[in-house]
């Protein structure tokens, strides 16, 4: 096959030179195709069961997939539970590791701050979702933390108080990071 090279920044400025054939472009939305409906298959078996919302993900590193996952928050009693979530709990237990950076995520919805938290946090490298976050919301699924992180959002909704510790309180709980920083490295 014949490559082509193109130079590309990335949005944090670092360069990079891409390596594709005639077709690539086509190649991966196949795969992102492929996998995406399999996050959307998870979606509808975890509604069908009674597990959880309307929601699935899967995660794929070189090509395979790793876990294949749903929401789980009905059935584990847990509001963390998403699939997203869910699906990297099982990645980083299967794969033996924390940190999933040669991994992808395909979710059937765009993720809720609390899920992309999560993959931000577990290195995942690529994110490609279906359904916008307005495809949840008109049936139900609220979106007021996000809404409230973008700034248009009414924190009361969430009847929640936020509070930092006072100056004792803030100065004890800072000085862990400082007593631990060397014993405990994550990544």
């Amino acid at each position: 096959m014949e490559k082509t090279h193109q130079v590309v920044e990335s949005v944090d400025g670092s360069i990079a030179m891409a390596t594709a054939f005639p077709g690539h472009h086509e190649a991966v939305m196949d795969e992102d195709y492929k996998f995406l409906s399999k996050a959307i298959e998870e979606a509808y078996c975890g509604v069908e069961c009674g597990d959880g919302g309307p929601f699935g993900a899967v995660i794929v590193s070189k090509g395979e997939v790793v876990v294949s996952c749903h929401n789980m928050v009905l059935k584990k009693t847990d509001p963390t539970a998403h699939a997203e979530v869910t699906a990297i709990r099982e990645a980083c237990k299967k794969l033996g590791k924390i940190e999933l950076s040669d991994c992808e995520i395909y979710a059937s919805c765009e993720p809720c701050p609390m899920c992309f938290g999560a993959i931000h946090l577990s290195r995942i490298k690529r994110l490609v979702y279906g359904a916008k976050a307005e495809a949840a919301i008109a049936i139900g699924f609220d979106d007021f933390i996000a809404d409230a992180l973008r700034g248009t959002g009414f924190y009361q909704k969430a009847n929640l108080v936020i509070k930092q510790a006072d100056q004792h309180g803030a100065i004890i709980a800072e000085q862990v990071f400082e007593k631990t920083k060397q014993k405990f490295q994550m990544y």
